[in-house]
């Protein structure tokens, strides 16, 4: 067998390796983001706190309807706060319109965003987002202290902050209504809440089983 034949049987062989390599990662990465995804929205410490009353505001959407935030009512409100510019806040729209169709029984869903009344509109239009109230304020995000999107703030019935945080995926977005059912800031409060509880008894298992 010549130098080359040698050769060209190494470089395939490493070829192989590789394409192997790659697909080990790429199946790793699935595995995370399966088990990070569903984990909840990331909360930011900035803004009112779940727990606190939320800013109130009266303005006018992008239609020119007259809206308010945070004043008591009968529904819940949903303020989801985008940018033109932002590919994951474009990505989550369909998945937005799906939650709002399905909670519309007890929730309001209004977007929020600043910047220039053109680039807004032709985004409002071109992304079929006639269903939402759309309010373009720099007080509104300055209220609620919005610094990375897109970010989520779920207001109850008597204007209170329940749940809030950066939204990638529907499971973080649903994460805002399990957080207000179960009485907890975020989902993670609530696993980190029961693997304490979890650990708590496990503790208390062994120290029992030592006593016997």
């Amino acid at each position: 067998m010549s130098a080359l034949m040698i050769s060209n049987v190494v470089l395939w062989g490493v070829v192989l390796c590789l394409v192997l390599v790659v697909l080990a990662l790429s199946r790793q990465i699935g595995v995370l983001y399966e088990r990070v995804a569903p984990m909840g929205a990331l909360t930011m410490d900035k803004g009112p706190a779940v727990g606190d009353t939320a800013p109130q505001f009266e303005l006018a959407d992008l239609l020119g309807r007259k809206q308010t935030v945070g004043v008591p009512g009968d529904r819940s409100q949903l303020l989801f706060f985008v940018s033109p510019t932002c590919p994951v806040c474009k990505k989550l729209l369909p998945i937005l319109k799906s939650v709002a169709a399905t909670e519309r029984a007890w929730l309001d869903v209004m977007l929020a965003s600043d910047g220039e009344m053109p680039e807004h509109l032709a985004f409002y239009r071109q992304a079929g987002l006639q269903q939402f109230p759309y309010l373009l304020s720099t007080a509104l995000g300055m209220g609620f202290q919005i610094s990375k999107l897109p970010y989520a703030v779920l207001i109850d019935e008597q204007g209170v902050v329940r749940a809030k945080g950066l939204i990638n995926s529907r499971e973080q977005l649903e994460s805002l209504f399990t957080a207000k059912e179960l009485g907890v800031a975020s989902a993670q409060e609530y696993l980190a809440n029961a693997s304490l509880q979890e650990t708590q008894v496990s503790r208390k298992e062994n120290v029992n089983a030592l006593a016997g």
